[in-house]
């Protein structure tokens, strides 16, 4: 695996801030959006980048990257992952370097997301660990059914998939709230201004609309 930290961001959706990318074979198969090539990170400038991650020529090993990490200003505002799943290959997650990285962004404003399948126990309290500890990982639902599913898992806060042309907010069937991220539809929002993804004790599930040239595949 392959790990790259760009310390401020060019994205106009996230603003000037950290992220990270991680190399494309920590992506489950259980992502459809992987299995369908609707990823958005398969597109544009990103996914040039990305590919320079898969093939080694940008980033890092996991231990320099995790000192990269350790040596980021306290406070700073992280976005682990616009490309890339948590360690781990394939569906499962190495319980062992998600704690590692828990512990090297914990003087940092870290989140992330997350489509793993989380089968396993240890999986699922190593994910309730690192939103205790202040390494918020939203779990990414594909409609809003799952969205409950991963809810009612009670180990972290939940987004969700939406239909791109979707219009205001809505519930799940359990009747949990959703918001659809404000950076999506409002102006002069970034995830560095909203920072709502980072709040891992919130109760609003996260509403994503669908985007990028496979939006209407996702659909």
């Amino acid at each position: 695996m392959q790990f790259a930290l760009t310390e401020k961001s060019r994205n106009a959706k996230t603003g000037p801030i950290a992220v990270t990318t991680t190399s494309a074979e920590t992506c489950p198969d259980a992502c459809p959006l992987k299995a369908s090539g609707a990823c958005y990170a398969k597109f544009g400038p990103l996914a040039i980048f990305w590919q320079k991650v898969n093939n080694g020529a940008a980033g890092y090993s996991w231990e320099i990257f995790l000192k990269k990490l350790r040596a980021l200003k306290p406070g700073t505002i992280l976005r682990h992952n616009q490309a890339g799943d948590l360690p781990g290959i394939g569906d499962r997650l190495d319980v062992k370097a998600l704690k590692q990285l828990a512990q090297a962004t914990s003087h940092l404003k870290a989140f992330t997301y997350t489509h793993k399948p989380l089968t396993r126990k240890a999986e699922r309290e190593a994910i309730r660990k690192s939103n205790a500890g202040g390494f918020t990982v939203n779990l990414s639902a594909d409609d809003v059914s799952e969205a409950d599913k991963l809810a009612d898992l009670n180990i972290g806060p939940t987004v969700v998939t939406l239909a791109h042309d979707h219009e205001g907010n809505l519930e799940t069937p359990k009747g949990r709230k959703i918001v659809i991220c404000p950076a999506q539809i409002r102006e002069n929002i970034t995830c560095q201004s909203c920072q709502l993804c980072a709040r891992a004790d919130r109760k609003a599930i996260i509403g994503f609309l669908a985007h990028g040239p496979a939006k209407k595949r996702i659909n």
